[in-house]
């Protein structure tokens, strides 16, 4: 379905889109630009967790392309997500890594808020979660050899070693958490159609490339009342993971490189009261590309919320996989929320013609 009777045809959509690198260039605005073109590195470097953003909801993680993506879109996560995954969507497939354990990450930062101390010790890492939300008005005319000095100041974040133990263990050796089930196989969700009853791995997989506002809100029904979860962060992980492909030779594991993720446990207490059971500590997971505490976190309530409709029937929004699972991929909302904007006249004049007619008998008497 095309724009048939918009005056001037290919010419003039040819000049719509010729208007969005105008207005990209900041013509329309100054008159004479603004200045530079934005290099890819830079924004892949100072605009990291966009980027981030971008690599979870594109499924692909390709900081140098999400960057592209994210300079081609203008800045728009969604566009720039859909961007990736369409180029996702033309890759070879070469081979398939098993499971991973977040274990094995070389952690920059790992927060508990359930316990004060953890084995391996706490580490803040990088994080927003300390800073006023103040604007740093010094920004706006950044000095570039002040800001040169600052990156050459910590040469990176250094990661810490690997094999930290997870916080939960410690409650498992103890016999309080309760288990989720047997481990299941995980699913390609770009391949398998959704269908219902969805398995963990799939749902898992769904919230991880959902629009992370999306999943918030999923998240934020819960915290608001629609549910009974007040969960407690078990564990927050940032870090690096390494990814391990068998070779194509011997089929022994080898690592073929590393990829950035943050990972979340969060337990929650329930039980206790009448027809409840005995008392216990649930727990839920969520893990996704980049750094993106907020998303992690959301999944992983998501992810406890679903849980416990599997246990007892869904009573809430969250607790619902085909709800949660049918409502949080930004890309696909953002596609059937922008084909309004294409050309209904046949439906719309058919529904006029109909209201028109039902117009005129009432006003006859009819």
């Amino acid at each position: 379905m095309g724009y048939v009777a918009v005056r001037g045809g290919e010419n003039a959509i040819a000049e719509a889109i010729r208007s969005l690198d105008v207005l990209r260039a900041g013509g329309a605005e100054t008159g004479a630009g603004a200045g530079d073109p934005l290099a890819v590195d830079a924004i892949r470097h100072q605009l990291r967790l966009l980027v981030d953003r971008v690599m979870g909801e594109g499924g692909l993680y390709d900081p140098r392309l999400a960057a592209l993506a994210i300079k081609q879109a203008q800045g728009d996560p969604l566009e720039a997500s859909f961007i990736l995954r369409a180029h996702r969507s033309n890759l070879p497939r070469l081979g398939e890594s098993a499971s991973h354990h977040g274990s094995a990450m070389r952690l920059i930062r790992r927060i508990s808020s359930a316990f004060k101390e953890i084995p391996g010790g706490q580490r803040l890492g990088p994080s927003t979660d300390y800073l006023q939300r103040l604007f740093r008005l010094d920004l706006l005319d950044e000095d570039p050899a002040a800001f040169r000095a600052a990156a050459a100041a910590i040469p990176g974040i250094p990661p810490t070693a690997c094999d930290f133990p997870k916080v939960v263990e410690g409650l498992r050796a103890q016999g309080l958490l309760q288990e989720v089930g047997a481990a299941q196989p995980a699913v390609d969700i770009t391949r398998a159609p959704v269908a219902f009853p969805i398995p963990r791995p799939a749902r898992l997989a769904h919230l991880a490339r959902g629009e992370t506002g999306g999943v918030l809100t999923m998240a934020y029904t819960t915290m608001r009342g629609y549910g009974y979860l007040h969960p407690t962060v078990a564990e927050l992980r940032v870090g690096y993971l390494p990814v391990m492909l068998p070779h194509p030779l011997t089929g022994e594991p080898v690592e073929a490189g590393e990829v950035l993720i943050t990972e979340c446990e969060i337990v929650a207490t329930h039980g206790g009261g009448p027809g409840e059971g005995p008392p216990r500590i649930l727990l839920g997971y969520g893990g996704c590309f980049g750094h993106n505490e907020v998303k992690a976190i959301a999944i992983a309530m998501c992810d406890r919320a679903m849980l416990s409709g599997d246990e007892r029937g869904p009573r809430h929004p969250a607790e619902d996989p085909e709800f949660v699972v049918c409502h949080v991929d930004g890309i696909e909302a953002m596609g059937f929320c922008s084909h309004y904007k294409l050309p209904h006249y046949v439906t719309f004049q058919s529904d006029l013609e109909n209201i028109r007619a039902s117009a005129a008998k009432l006003k006859g008497g009819g």
